[in-house]
This record gives C-alpha cells, sequence and structure tokens, in this order.
C-alpha cells in the first residue's frame, strides 16, 4: 500500500471537523456489494447530464469530448438507483436490474 492509499491514524487527523477534500467512494472499491446494476440504453439517451451529476460515487463517466456516459464505472457503483430515478421520464435511459439475474444470463 503507498502512502496516498493510507488512511491517515487519529493523531494525524485535522482537527475541529476540517474536511481537507471532497469524500466520495474513490480511495475504497464499493461496488462488490452492488444488488442492482444499472443499465444504460444509448439510443434513448438525450445526454441531459442528470445521472453525472446525481451519481453519488462518480461513477458516471464522461468522454474527453464532454459526452456523458461512456459507461459505468462499475467498481465503485453501488447500485443506488439514482441515476435511473432521475433519467428523464421521456427518455427512461438508465434501468437498474438485479445483478444476480444477469450473472444466470437473463434480463
Amino acid at each position: 500500500m503507498n502512502d496516498e492509499d493510507r488512511l491517515l491514524p487519529w493523531h494525524e487527523q485535522s482537527t475541529a471537523g476540517l474536511i481537507p477534500e471532497a469524500g466520495n467512494a474513490r480511495k475504497y472499491e464499493t461496488g462488490g456489494w452492488r444488488t442492482y446494476l444499472p443499465i444504460r440504453d444509448g439510443e434513448k439517451c438525450v445526454q441531459c447530464l442528470r445521472c453525472y451529476f446525481v451519481c453519488p460515487d462518480s461513477s458516471v463517466l464522461m468522454s474527453d469530448e464532454g459526452k456523458v456516459l461512456v459507461e459505468f464505472d462499475l467498481r465503485y457503483c453501488k447500485g443506488c438507483g439514482i441515476c435511473a430515478s432521475e433519467c428523464p421520464p421521456k427518455a427512461q435511459a438508465i434501468k437498474m436490474l438485479y445483478e444476480a439475474d444477469l450473472e444466470k444470463g437473463g434480463e
């Protein structure tokens, strides 16, 4: 483990509740305990960026050209479904599917 990935012991922590950096799951791969998996239909996506801005774990990836959703970063996606619930009703480009069903080959 390198120093960048190391969690600070209590005596090296900031005092008075200071938060030195934005909190997210970048240091912790949390995708392993996901139950539901986001599936995006590229034909329906209207590139509104809602999913990108509401994802609490920055799991919605964009291309270098600024187009939303090259893919989901499943190392960090917890399957919370916020992206799907915020997808515009007319588009409904993101569906949450039960991951165990996908592993069995069903949908």
